[in-house]
């Protein structure tokens, strides 16, 4: 079969949850979308290369999909996916918040769990020396003011208070992305590159493979990291 060692690379657990973990891959699988778009519930592309979602098309059921550690940039589009409430987009190479909040509120009206650490459209120490704890919490306004029914956002549950501020002003907390010859005063934050990693190496184990969401202020460090593990709405 031409596609017998990819097939095998590719983890299915409880008929519904996709795993297609470490295998280089720059754009989704033909096989992927043929043999599991109609039954996977959770698919996991992790640690891959991908710069296109593309082949998503065909997973109309997805309710969690999480592709930490891939190249998606600022062109990302996905498809509808009307029931997926938990997305991870950790360690890629998004700079424009704006432009992907606005579209997943197009095509992910159900979303709840959403996690952008380690992009520089995240604005924290991760990305960026110079940022801080202000620049993360008007981030976080920001994004809470776009995307509504958010529960959980990086490495921290949403609070009431958060709500009401984004509610209130996160309009008017979006950090500026500097362009070319401009100057550094003009704007309120400077995107520089990654001074390291922010996020684990992690399992290349498919049975292993978990996410980067736990409590902690706002810096995700890494540390006693057990991967992707989601808060549940039966523990809100």
């Amino acid at each position: 079969m031409a596609h017998s060692e990819s097939e095998a690379a590719v983890n299915v657990v409880n008929g519904n949850q996709v795993s297609y973990i470490g295998q280089d891959c720059e754009a989704i699988p033909e096989f992927l979308a043929v043999k599991y778009g109609s039954i996977a519930r959770r698919l996991d592309l992790s640690f891959n290369r991908l710069r296109s979602l593309t082949g998503l098309k065909a997973f109309t059921q997805l309710e969690e999909l999480i592709v930490d550690n891939n190249l998606l940039g600022n062109d990302l589009r996905l498809p509808r996916l009307p029931q997926l409430h938990t997305l991870t987009l950790n360690k890629n190479q998004l700079t424009d918040i704006e432009d992907l909040l606005e579209h997943l509120q197009e095509v992910t009206p159900a979303l709840e769990y959403l996690s952008l650490l380690g992009n520089e459209a995240c604005p924290n120490q991760l990305v960026s020396l110079d940022k801080d704890e202000d620049d993360y919490q008007r981030y976080r306004y920001f994004v809470l003011h776009k995307l509504k029914n958010l529960k959980f956002l990086d490495s921290r549950r949403v609070t009431q208070r958060e709500q009401q501020e984004a509610e209130a002003r996160g309009e008017f907390m979006k950090v500026v992305k500097p362009k070319t010859e401009q100057d550094p005063s003009d704007v309120r934050a400077e995107v520089t590159s990654p001074p390291y990693t922010p996020l684990p190496k992690g399992s290349r184990d498919a049975k292993n493979h978990k996410g980067v969401f736990a409590k902690c202020r706002y810096v995700y460090y890494g540390k006693h990291s057990e991967g992707n593990r989601f808060i549940r709405n039966d523990q809100l």
